[in-house]
């Protein structure tokens, strides 16, 4: 017997919100992109103490990001903006005092927090209805933002209220589609794994993954289509407004 659906997970970037929607209120505020950004606080904070060339910090950051890329793909772990820094300046042969590279770290973390992401059109009805009949969580990788300020983008935008659990990369431990992020999803919820649907915009994450589990999964592509024509997903969802139905069918 199929066990009943009692909860939904959901990703973020891309499904909850749109991502880099943000990039164009950095651009119309006559402020650079955020990668360009970060690069330039680095250098900005190492220039207070000795002269570099930008191209360098630029060098030594992309080396620092492709470690983490390296180190998300392979191994499903996203390390944190600190980490990261700490490999660039490395590169650099280069230090900044201990509260100085925490002070960058948390500046980098929250260029989303201050200027936020859309939310997807119509995502918030669908959410209300949703959480009236099911448990709600986020289960999504922290790249740059900490899952604190990733809460904070939600609770700006009025949707936190509907979400009962967070599993965010940066407090698991692990990346989608590693196992542990949807068991720690249903520890939060109180539901076995099966009694979940994952809702995505990622054929490997966030199909793949939970359906290896036994959790069957939706491919959300209201702002993404990359993966529609190669999905294994129990349904793909095109508008917000259709996801209620969608997962009210998977449930029956």
């Amino acid at each position: 017997m199929t066990p009943p659906i009692k909860a939904v997970t959901f990703d973020l970037w891309d499904t909850i919100v749109d991502d880099d929607s943000d990039e164009a209120k950095r651009q119309a505020q006559g402020l650079r992109s955020k990668p360009a950004e970060r690069r330039h606080l680095l250098w900005e904070a190492l220039n207070r103490h000795e002269s570099i060339s930008e191209e360098q910090v630029n060098a030594a950051f992309d080396t620092a990001d492709a470690a983490f890329n390296h180190t998300w793909k392979k191994y499903f772990i996203t390390l944190p903006v600190a980490d990261r820094l700490t490999m660039a300046l490395k590169e650099l042969g280069r230090s900044l005092p201990g509260d100085e590279l925490a002070a960058l770290a948390v500046a980098l973390g929250r260029m989303e927090v201050d200027i936020p992401p859309d939310p997807i059109d119509g995502i918030e009805a669908a959410l209300k209805e949703l959480s009236g009949r099911y448990k709600l969580c986020i289960v999504s990788d922290a790249i740059v933002t900490p899952g604190y300020g990733l809460r904070e983008i939600l609770e700006g935008h009025g949707l936190k209220q509907y979400f009962q659990a967070f599993a965010f990369s940066d407090e698991v431990g692990y990346s989608k589609p590693h196992p542990s992020m949807f068991q720690a999803a249903a520890e939060q919820l109180g539901v076995e794994k099966e009694e979940m649907v994952h809702v995505g915009d990622r054929d490997h994450n966030d199909v793949k993954g939970p359906q290896a589990l036994g959790i069957k999964a939706v491919l959300f592509t209201a702002t993404r289509d990359d993966d529609k024509a190669m999905t294994s997903a129990d349904a793909i969802c095109e508008r917000p407004a259709d996801l209620p139905g969608i997962i009210d069918g998977l449930a029956e």
